[in-house]
């Protein structure tokens, strides 16, 4: 799921071959090129929030964009940077409009360094959903028909944008303290700007593209640290990804159906056996999603994850959704019962029974993988895909609502429902709680 791989460079002195016939310049070991020469490894058309539909070829070592039936689009580095340096080298037809883009992703925004060759176009205006800074003196630093040598320097937390074009100072420009909305790191992008009258033919065309890191850009969404606790990185954050739990209260929660009978400590949310709630529910409504949700339980244990809750009232297993938790290991002796197969654990309550036994033996994390999006919900338990079903067409017990017709947006709530025989203070913990809006 969900980010990029990290791109494959090639070597320098390969990437110096690659680029022949052009002359390049020396290789510095303190960058590393972005484009083999060769192909496009290392970059993708998707994933920064302009994403589009044009045309990226290679030809004679360079990478070349052209509208596709009108169509622009961008082409971005496969892996996030957040503190840089850029070198490459620009070439435009002309008319073209095109441009760099830095800190692109999936939720907040980037900012554009514009490379409009048009008579009407700018060179070196910063644009972010609107002109941040016009610079209409750039083009005079512009070589028309000719090769262009432009450096990016990207910094700070606010973003920073300094940019050199053929040796002389461009534009250099930071994100104002009272501006908000601005993805904390992101994929660095190669612009065609569609919906233009430009001739088809014409091109844009960029090569000796080199990067050198000025600090490490955390490529994963999550990071662990020694505990297992997970925090969310700023490339996660710029995907979209946030935390439920905040590993010390219940803040955005609230009990249910009585109180007490929850703890929060250590990075961990404990469901005691001594209490009254019956289940502890976020505060916000949820509609479409992907949830990620650490859980271990005790022996004869009995929890569940709530989707969709409906605060109208009513068991939230028949309402909304439920996917179960259970102590598959020991229920059915000590209590003398058979269990439907839709209530092992991972099952869709009622509903869906999981396709395989994932479960980790009493005491160990295991790792939920929940996807809701539309009438579709997909389960994986460590990593194993318990299934993927349309609701629309699930069965379900006798007399009670078909899920297509309950809520289709509401709480998500961890069950507490404390059986008799359980040993200790408490019976199921939770922990990681992260979850990402779609």
């Amino acid at each position: 799921m969900y980010h990029p791989s990290l791109a494959i460079f090639a070597s320098p002195i390969l990437f110096l071959l690659a680029c022949a016939p052009h002359e390049v310049r020396a290789a510095d070991p303190e960058y590393r090129p972005l484009f083999d020469g060769q192909t496009l490894d290392g970059w993708v058309t998707t994933g920064g929030r302009y994403d589009g539909d044009a045309a990226w070829t290679v030809e004679d070592g360079e990478i070349v964009g052209r509208t596709k039936d009108g169509q622009g689009g961008l082409l971005y580095t496969a892996r996030p940077y957040t503190e840089f340096v850029m070198q490459l080298e620009v070439r435009t037809d002309w008319p073209f409009d095109s441009g760099i883009f830095l800190r692109m992703a999936p939720r907040g925004k980037g900012a554009q360094v514009t490379l409009d060759t048009r008579d009407d176009g700018e060179i070196g205006a910063i644009y972010a959903d609107g002109f941040l800074r016009h610079n209409e003196a750039g083009v005079k630093l512009w070589k028309k028909d000719d090769w262009n040598t432009i450096e990016v320097r990207c910094t700070g937390a606010r973003m920073r944008i300094a940019v050199q074009l053929n040796g002389s100072a461009l534009v250099d420009y930071e994100v104002p303290p009272d501006m908000e909305g601005f993805a904390p790191t992101g994929l660095i992008g190669l612009q065609v700007h569609g919906d233009r009258t430009d001739p088809p033919k014409n091109a844009v065309r960029f090569r000796n593209l080199r990067i050198r890191e000025l600090s490490e850009t955390a490529t994963e969404m999550v990071r662990h640290d020694e505990r297992g606790i997970a925090s969310v990185t700023p490339w996660g954050v710029a995907n979209g990804w946030t935390s439920l739990f905040d590993g010390r209260s219940t803040a955005g929660w609230e009990e249910a159906e009585g109180s007490g009978g929850w703890s929060a400590k250590d990075g961990v949310l404990a469901a005691l056996v001594a209490g009254q709630s019956g289940s502890l529910r976020t505060q916000k409504d949820y509609q479409d999603f992907e949830l990620r949700l650490e859980f271990k339980i005790s022996e004869m244990a009995n929890s569940g994850l709530f989707l969709h809750g409906d605060r109208a009232g009513g068991d939230p297993a028949w309402t909304g959704m439920e996917v179960q938790i259970l102590d598959d290991f020991h229920w059915e002796e000590r209590t003398g019962t058979k269990l439907s197969p839709w209530q092992f654990t991972g099952s869709l309550y009622g509903s869906v029974p999981p396709a395989a036994k994932a479960l980790k033996p009493i005491g160990e994390w295991n790792a939920f993988a929940v996807r809701v999006q539309g009438p579709r919900v997909a389960t994986r338990l460590n990593g194993t895909l318990l299934y993927d079903a349309d609701t629309r067409e699930v069965a379900v017990p006798s007399g009670k609502k078909p899920i297509a017709e309950r809520a289709a947006k509401g709480f998500i709530g961890l069950q507490r429902h404390a059986p008799d025989g359980v040993k200790g203070e408490a019976y199921a913990w939770f922990r990681n709680i992260l979850i990402r809006e779609l």
